[in-house]
C-alpha cells in the first residue's frame, strides 16, 4: 500500500517544525550537544519523508529508473533502499532462492577491495550501468566521503551476511565495522553476477 498524501503531509510539517527548532536552537546559542540531537531528529525525520514519498512515486506508477534518476543513484540502488516485499515475486508464500549462490563471499571480496585501494579491481565486476556512473576514480571520492563521515574502516562485523533475493537482483548485507561503530555494506548482484549495486549504510536501514 503506497503512502497516503495525509501521512506525507504530516511527516513534511514534523520536518518543518524541527527544522525550525534547529535554526531558533543554533541561533540562540544552545549547547553544542543540544544542537547536534536537534540536526539528528531532522535528518530521521528527512529520511521517513523521503521513505514516504519515494513509496507514494512507486504506487504511482513512477519507474524505479525515474526515482533513482532524481535521487542520483542508479535504478537497483532506488529499489534496495526504498523497494518493499510486495515488489518482490514469490511462489506459495515461500523465500526465493539467492541466483547467485556465493554472494556472500562475492561481496565480502568487493568490499574489501573497495576498502584497500584496489578501485579498478572493484569497477571490473560492475554491470554497464554502474561502471558508467561510478568509474574507478569515482570509488575513491566515495571512500573518502565515507571516512569522513562514519571514520575509517576497522574490521568485518561479528555476524554472517545476510543474502537474499529481491526481484531480479541478489542482495549481499555484511556487517562492518568502522571508526563510529557498527554499519554494514551492501552489495546487489544481477542474475549473470555482476555487481549492480554497492553502498554503505546504518545497520538500521532495512
Amino acid at each position: 500500500m503506497g503512502a497516503g498524501t495525509g501521512d506525507l503531509a504530516e511527516a513534511a510539517g514534523l520536518l518543518a517544525d524541527q527544522t525550525r527548532l534547529l535554526a531558533v536552537a543554533a541561533a540562540a546559542g544552545g549547547s553544542d550537544l543540544a544542537v547536534v540531537r536537534q540536526a539528528a531528529e531532522v535528518g530521521t525525520l528527512a529520511t521517513a519523508a523521503l521513505r514516504l514519498a519515494v513509496e507514494r512515486a512507486s504506487a504511482g506508477g513512477h519507474s524505479w529508473q525515474e526515482i533513482g534518476d532524481l535521487l542520483g543513484i542508479s535504478p537497483q540502488a532506488a529499489f534496495q533502499r526504498y523497494g518493499r516485499p510486495r515488489d518482490v515475486p514469490a511462489s506459495s508464500g515461500e523465500a526465493v532462492s539467492p541466483v547467485v549462490t556465493d554472494a556472500a563471499d562475492r561481496a565480502i571480496a568487493v568490499l574489501a577491495d573497495w576498502f584497500e585501494g584496489r578501485y579498478d579491481a572493484v569497477a571490473a565486476t560492475f554491470d554497464a550501468s554502474l561502471a558508467a556512473k561510478l568509474p574507478a576514480a569515482g570509488l575513491a571520492a566515495a571512500r573518502a566521503q565515507l571516512a569522513g563521515t562514519a571514520g575509517q574502516y576497522r574490521r568485518l562485523g561479528d555476524d554472517e551476511p545476510l543474502v537474499r533475493q529481491l526481484g531480479d537482483y541478489t542482495v549481499a548485507d555484511v556487517p562492518l565495522e568502522f571508526e563510529t561503530g557498527p554499519m554494514k555494506g551492501r552489495v546487489s548482484f544481477d542474475r549473470a553476477g555482476r555487481v549492480a549495486g554497492l553502498y554503505v549504510l546504518p545497520t538500521a536501514v532495512p
